[in-house]
């Protein structure tokens, strides 16, 4: 997935470098350059394995004239995969407002076979926010590391950038409507493959116009309802004038955050949305409309040849895989489709009453629809490196695709000939990038003329017939050579962008497809919700362009403070945003506005006095001086200029009025020098409630003791009620609320207009242990830290399993005592928890140690972001003692047996290898009481090491290596001086690259006796493997040094190859060549996954 990366960091760290020549290219122009020369950097990082930086800078390197580097995270950024990225090297001092835009692919060079090189390419708006631009999860770590696999050769691994700087159309600036009269969709994160083929699919006239005749109703939500969210992105399409998102839509899949940064394959997102609409389209008007467009039928058939018998059997389909691989074109995919297999031999075909028979096997078509389909086949598993690969060889395919050619050859007796199938090219959908991920966009001709058109997610532009076809072709490019009077052989590399799906549209059926869609097909409902939405968003865009000419006057009152302290807020008098606002026009002079003020509240003009809010230093807000008569006569617009310092849009004021014993509106009362305003809290500790109950004016010569018969009138107490008075002084970023002497004055108390008084009754001494929260103080601590935490169970990450309130003071033993008790656990240290990763929402890798923080509000830090969810485990003894004890994943093979048991070893971290083999003992079942143990470090069907008994555990590594246990053979214990132990693997040949062997299997040790030949050495092993003869026979046996393999004869003598007793697996060992028949992972039906998706699920 293409993501910025979080951390930015400005200081390079140095490496060895080796730079390539760079052509530079001036910035000055705003055209797009058609084809930008391309700059090769080269990066040879030597002691990878031993670097211990979490992410290291490539020394700088300069292509048009811009400052770049390459940025990678060795063991992962947070991922088990490689992370690199592109870096904008002096973006720390570039100038405000600074972008520039680029093609660049990154790659990780295999110094073994060049055809394994994994490359990735992209293209980004480089800005200050996104300085950076790249690959968190470039390719996986494990093989990375493989020595096998030749990314790493003598601990070195090359890296490479291919840098093209454009010079491109603004941005911010171009406008696709208005370029090619049509709009692009936004990318939610990772959902350009779907935004490729929602636009494919809009294209197709017939399949809108029956999107719009599903029957929805006005009471629906596009967030609900998968039918209207899509008949609301297509008359957006449609009739919108910018790019338009596809929330609603993925919303209305059942889709959360983290499904829209999932990169999924268009195919299967293809099959899943139609087989969804099918289903949806069912009982209404335009039942069927799926298969109309999209289905076709073939004939599967096996015919005897001696016999008169045939058995067929009829399929339907709504695409067709093609295979790319040994084919030249489309053409040459449907010759192999229909390719007619032989069965014979030991492959007879089994015909009912005729027993086995020599047989032919093949498919034909029946009928092909009217929109065909083509899937092709860019992404194969390959079996012998156990992965995906993208085939990215040249495939062509045509603007007009014949396929009764050659007097019908594709189709069955049964199939309708006066129907002419052929077809002309519609859409062209490409996949940029490799096999763990990359860039989707299409090109479409949305009504089959000469003009295409690129759809690349917010972006359409015009583009050519060459673009759209010979270049997504695929193959290898030859670069221009920059001193063509040198006789040098020009470089080639891998065109990484190609086709992927291809939809063609039968010509006789063209003009009921590209048909007329207007208003009329489209809901009175859906028509009217989204006109009124299209309305909103103009006048929200009509408000921002002439949001300069206005000024957003924002009133509280005291109704305000009643309605939201101690509901919506606690601390200060008033959340602005939820009090009335008024759009004033900047020229309005104030005392006009004031009459706006009487009509919307009916406090006539004279009875309204405005209070101005400050911000004070220690990050309050209150009101802090009344407005001037000067200030009245100036207009809203000087009022704020003069009073804003923020300088924000909004002038934000406090409306003081004054009610009588009838709560009749009175003038505002005189004010001097002397008075103070304050604002009073009432706290309740029995109900842990605080509100607000009021103002009053005090005289800073005056004393709190003066006005406490008020208070108790405000607060419904008895006249005589004992109080204790505290100053709100601040909650950021701790409280701060202080006792209020009553017999100081007011002004010895330091209090001023718009400070905040909160008060309550006194306590007897014996009633504060009573409450949770006795007084003010500790109640607004309460509230201050309190968070409802959501607690999931490790197992299940997904579901919510019970939520505590909590404090964010809480420590981490008190934490632990609380979900101990809500889970019924009696020793609280059993509780391990681990933190949560707002980025990915997932569990973090490590879990929290024991009183690894110390307050739960640094639990719930990921970066610069606050979560609310902690995942929990039980364990079934003490976390403390747990983390002074190593567990090791031990795999135990049993002698004479083919069976593995698996075991989870834990031992304190100073234990040895012998005591792992020790607790082993007493686990497995044994050949006889005394039989000996060794361990064994496996890595790639190849034994490492063995480990000494004596070796301390705590740096032994299970996570990447099998540790494997197995009784030492009697024959091993008893070498003879000549007798040679030597190790033995399993080994295929590499279907790309006859050259490399690809290990698999169980590899073991095989002793060996002076003079032994190869036959005999055959025997043992057969007999230890207890291969059957049929098998065995095609066995081959090589001696391997350095992965070359010399076949050797029944007559060699095996020990003459090995002259040292034990040698390591990189150094030579026996192989034996057969083919892997071990069980692979089962994939999906579709065989194109990326071995890193999971399946594409609409879940309504």
């Amino acid at each position: 997935m293409l993501v910025p990366h979080p951390e930015l960091t400005n200081g390079a760290q140095p490496m060895e470098v080796t730079q390539a020549d760079t052509s530079t290219t001036t910035a000055e122009s705003q055209q797009q350059i058609e084809d930008p020369p391309i700059s090769r950097f080269t990066w040879a990082i030597e002691n990878f394995s031993r670097v211990n930086a979490k992410k290291l800078y490539s020394e700088v390197f300069v292509v048009g004239g811009y400052k770049w580097r390459i940025l990678i995270f060795p063991k992962g950024n947070n991922v088990d995969y490689l992370s690199m990225y592109l870096d904008v090297a002096d973006s720390a001092v570039l100038p405000y407002g600074w972008s520039r835009y680029a093609q660049f692919s990154l790659s990780v060079a295999n110094q073994i076979h060049n055809k394994f090189t994994v490359r990735k390419e992209t293209q980004h708006q480089f800005n200050q926010r996104e300085s950076d631009w790249g690959f968190t999860s470039f390719m996986p770590l494990s093989e990375l590391y493989d020595p096998n696999r030749g990314y790493l050769v003598n601990d070195t691994c090359i890296v490479e950038a291919e840098v093209a700087v454009c010079r491109v159309v603004d941005y911010w600036s171009y406008d696709s409507k208005k370029e090619t009269g049509y709009v692009g969709l936004k990318n939610q994160g990772a959902t350009c493959y779907m935004n490729s083929l929602l636009q494919t699919l809009y294209h197709i006239p017939y399949f809108r116009k029956a999107v719009y005749h599903m029957p929805t109703t006005e009471n629906d939500m596009p967030s609900g309802s998968i039918p209207l969210a899509l008949q609301s992105l297509f008359y957006k399409l449609q009739y919108s004038e910018n790019s338009v998102s596809t929330k609603e839509l993925t919303k209305s899949f059942g889709w959360d955050m983290h499904d829209s940064f999932m990169q999924h394959d268009v195919q299967e997102l293809n099959r899943v949305l139609s087989e969804k609409l099918e289903d949806k389209m069912k009982g209404t008007v335009v039942e069927g409309t799926i298969q109309q467009l999209f289905e076709g039928h073939h004939m599967n058939y096996i015919e005897c040849i001696n016999v008169d018998y045939k058995s067929t059997r009829k399929e339907s389909f709504y695409d067709l895989q093609l295979d790319v691989k040994g084919c030249r074109d489309v053409y040459a995919s449907f010759d192999k489709y229909v390719e007619v297999e032989k069965l014979d031999g030991d492959n007879k075909y089994h015909a009912e009453q005729f027993g086995l028979q020599d047989a032919k096997k093949g498919v034909l078509f029946i009928d092909f629809p009217p929109v065909l389909q083509l899937q092709l086949k860019r992404f194969e598993y390959d079996f012998m490196r156990d992965t995906m690969v993208k085939i990215n060889d040249r495939y062509e395919f045509p603007l007009q695709l014949d396929l009764d050619r050659d007097n019908g050859k594709y189709l069955s007796p049964d199939a309708d000939r006066s129907v002419r199938n052929l077809y002309t090219l519609h859409s062209v959908l490409v996949h940029s990038g490799g096999v763990h991920g990359g860039h989707y966009y299409a090109f479409i001709r949305p009504t089959l003329s000469d003009q295409w058109f690129k759809f690349d997610d917010e972006r359409v532009t015009k583009e050519d017939i060459k673009r759209a076809l010979e270049e997504q072709y695929g193959g290898e490019e030859e670069l221009p050579q920059t001193n063509p009077g040198l006789n040098t052989t020009p470089f080639k590399f891998t065109k990484y962008s190609n086709a992927y799906m291809l939809v063609y549209i039968r010509e006789s059926d063209k003009d009921k497809i590209i048909c007329n869609v207007d208003e009329k097909d489209i809901a009175e409902h859906l028509r009217v919700r989204l006109k009124k939405e299209q309305e909103e968003k103009e006048r929200k865009k009509k408000e921002k362009a002439e949001a300069h000419l206005y000024t957003i006057v924002k009133v509280a009152r005291d109704d305000d403070l009643v309605a939201q302290i101690g509901k919506d807020i606690f601390f200060d008098l008033v959340d602005h945003d939820k009090v009335k606002s008024f759009r004033i026009q900047k020229q309005m002079p104030f005392v006009n506005f004031k009459e706006e003020v009487a009509k919307e509240f009916g406090i006539p003009v004279q009875f309204q006095r405005f209070w101005l809010w400050a911000k004070r230093q220690n990050h309050t807000y209150r009101p802090n001086r009344p407005l001037s008569i000067q200030e009245e006569s100036q207009t809203v617009g000087q009022l704020k200029e003069v009073t804003n310092k923020a300088h924000t849009a909004e002038l934000k004021l406090f409306l003081e009025v004054e009610l009588g014993p009838e709560l009749n509106t009175l003038p505002p009362p005189e004010r001097s020098k002397e008075d103070i305003l304050l604002f009073f809290k009432l706290y309740d500790p029995e109900k842990e409630q605080l509100r607000y109950v009021g103002r009053l004016f005090v005289k800073s010569s005056g004393k709190p003791a003066d006005i406490v018969s008020k208070l108790n009138k405000m607060a419904g107490f008895p006249v005589d009620e004992e109080i204790d008075l505290y100053e709100e002084i601040k909650f950021e970023p701790t409280v701060m609320c202080e006792n209020i002497d009553k017999r100081l004055l007011f002004r010895s108390s330091q209090l001023e207009d718009g400070d905040i008084v909160c008060y309550q009754k006194t306590l007897k001494t014996d009633a504060a242990g009573r409450y949770r929260y006795p007084d003010v103080p500790s109640y607004l601590e309460y509230i201050r830290n309190r968070q409802v935490v959501h607690f999931r169970s490790l197992e299940k990450p997904k579901d919510d399993d019970f939520s505590l309130e909590m404090s964010k003071m809480y420590t981490y033993d008190d934490v632990v005592e609380k979900v101990a008790s809500q889970l019924g656990v009696d020793d609280p240290s059993k509780i391990r928890l681990t933190s949560h990763n707002c980025y990915s929402q997932q569990p973090k890798p490590q879990p929290i140690k024991y009183r690894g923080v110390e307050h739960l509000s640094e639990m719930l830090v990921h970066y610069n972001q606050t979560s609310d969810i902690l995942y929990y485990e039980v364990l079934d003894i003490p976390l403390p003692e747990l983390q002074g004890l190593k567990t090791l994943k031990v795999a135990f093979h049993q002698s004479g047996k083919d069976e593995v048991s698996i075991h989870s070893i834990r031992l304190p971290k100073n234990s040895t290898v012998g005591d792992v083999l020790n607790d082993l003992r007493s686990k497995v079942e044994l050949s006889h009481p005394n039989a000996e143990l060794r361990l064994l470090e496996v890595f790639y069907h190849k034994i490492y090491k063995i480990f000494a008994p004596n070796e301390k555990i705590e740096n032994i590594n299970d996570q990447y290596w099998t540790l494997r246990a197995e009784e030492i053979p009697e024959e091993e214990k008893n070498l003879g001086p000549h007798d040679r132990l030597i190790h033995v693997y399993h080994f295929a040949k590499d279907t790309q690259n006859q050259t490399q062997v690809q290990n698999f299997g169980e590899p073991f040790f095989l002793v060996i006796h002076e003079g032994e030949t190869l036959s005999e050495v055959k025997a043992r092993i057969q007999k230890k493997l207890q291969v059957p003869d049929e098998d065995f026979t095609k066995w081959k046996f090589a001696y391997l040094s350095l992965g070359r393999p010399e076949y050797l004869q029944d007559t060699d003598v095996v020990s003459s190859r090995f002259q040292r007793n034990v040698y390591g697996a990189w150094e030579q060992y026996l192989g034996l060549e057969h083919p892997d028949t071990t069980p692979k992972r089962v994939y999906a039906a579709n065989q194109n996954r990326h071995t890193f998706e999971k399946p594409v699920r609409i879940y309504n």
